[in-house]
């Protein structure tokens, strides 16, 4: 009997084969192997269903049937990945500028920053910070295949305390802008945590300090308490979420470390107990390095507030000596550029003021791709041109060890093994 049922199973088997696998295989004249640090002559990966199977030099045995792409005398180097953006803002409206706008508007302007920030490498980007949920909205329709753009690892909100960065505090008592992020004390910023991953946020973002592009506050004045920190880490942690911190005063950022949090983004003002407690907790830094020169050139023109455009020019110097410093005591670097506070885009052009300020290229290269990856808690997935990774590849005309600055412009771009940029 149990035969007799099997045969009728077996005929539609042969009639109607499972689908062949999606096989692509890669060439180039070089690779950046960001996890041993060198540089591997012509290469070949292999692809199936969106994941590297193999990685061997060419020549190697490759699946029948399989798609070619030869990139010619290019370098082939891991997707980028991004740190710190803000893909629904648009630096050329910045301060009451942004008043003019329909809330929803900053939804279509993330759609259009999204496929800027893939097409110019970088395939994994982590957004701290919009609102009304609009980078979980676009991860959706990304992952959906509805728009183009990277890999989102959404904060959803930022969460700070009243009156704080994170707050509205550019309008009068009488304009209330209720935020469901503020939060004041740990039992209520333990429930916007809890919220927020409720509604699709994938890592938690907070604001201990002051920052630039925010009115009334000091730079660099601490706007949580270490408990209130401690809270939320532990909130966030415990749910299975990371912990990014923006923090520009040293106060804040040494009790962000000892509160555990994962990454600390801009860094201004750390000094030597912050690269200390760092290296002892393992925490990562994350500092924006180029936009400083976009932000004064560009700022008053765009509407930025003249307040902050002062408080840059306090900070701007003084956060690139602090990158150098860091770097050179060993702290651990991934790469976050504040997309959003200049062009969405122009991500790229962070990577020669990294070297400018104390890194080598291939430093620069791997804060964007393995030390990435593992900063987000997912080196299985992103970050290397490894087996078992998604295939996210990009090349890039010459070798970028020997000018970094060509990854500003890439010329090829795969996501999860399918084409998003063609080389010309």
């Amino acid at each position: 009997m149990r035969i007799r049922l099997l045969a009728p199973v077996l005929a539609l088997a042969c009639a109607f084969p499972a689908a062949a696998a999606d096989t692509v295989v890669v060439d180039a004249a070089r690779m950046i192997d960001v996890v041993g640090g060198r540089v591997v002559d012509r290469p070949q990966v292999v692809i199936v269903d969106g994941r590297i199977s193999a990685v061997g030099r060419q020549g190697d045995a490759v699946p029948e049937g399989a798609r070619r792409i030869d990139l010619g005398d290019r370098t082939l180097l891991p997707g980028l990945i991004d740190m710190h953006v803000h893909l629904t803002s648009d630096p050329t409206i910045s301060g009451y500028r942004e008043l003019e706008f329909t809330d929803n508007f900053w939804t279509v302007v993330g759609v259009a920053n999204s496929k800027k920030t893939v097409e110019a490498g970088f395939t994994t980007v982590r957004n701290v910070g919009s609102e009304n949920y609009d980078d979980v909205a676009l991860k959706q329709a990304i992952d959906r295949g509805y728009v183009p753009g990277p890999r989102i690892v959404p904060a959803t909100y930022a969460i700070g305390a009243t009156g704080g960065h994170c707050d509205t505090t550019e309008l009068p008592p009488s304009m209330q802008v209720p935020s469901p992020a503020v939060a004041d004390g740990a039992q209520a910023i333990r429930a916007v945590v809890r919220k927020l991953r409720k509604y699709g946020a994938e890592v938690i973002k907070f604001c201990a300090t002051g920052g630039v592009l925010s009115k009334t506050d000091s730079v660099g004045g601490q706007q949580y308490t270490l408990e209130e920190m401690k809270a939320l880490v532990e909130e966030a942690h415990q749910l299975g979420m990371k912990v990014a911190v923006h923090a520009h005063g040293t106060a804040g950022i040494n009790d962000a470390i000892r509160a555990g949090a994962d990454t600390i983004e801009h860094c201004s003002l750390a000094d030597a107990e912050s690269f200390k407690l760092a290296k002892q907790h393992g925490t990562w830094f994350s500092m924006d390095v180029y936009n400083d020169d976009y932000i004064l050139s560009e700022g008053e023109k765009n509407g930025v507030f003249a307040e902050s455009l002062e408080k840059e020019r306090q900070i701007g110097r003084k956060q690139r000596e602090t990158f150098k410093a860091a770097n050179a005591a060993g702290v651990k670097m991934v790469f976050g550029s504040d997309g959003g506070v200049y062009p969405n885009g122009d991500n790229g052009k962070q990577f020669a003021k990294m070297v400018e300020w104390g890194m080598t290229p291939m430093q620069a290269i791997q804060a964007a791709t393995v030390n990435a990856a593992e900063a987000l808690g997912r080196p299985g997935d992103v970050g290397a041109i490894q087996p078992g990774r998604y295939g996210d590849l990009i090349a890039v005309d010459g070798n970028p060890l020997d000018d970094v600055g060509l990854l500003a412009r890439v010329a090829f771009v795969m996501k999860g093994g399918q084409v998003v940029k063609a080389a010309p």
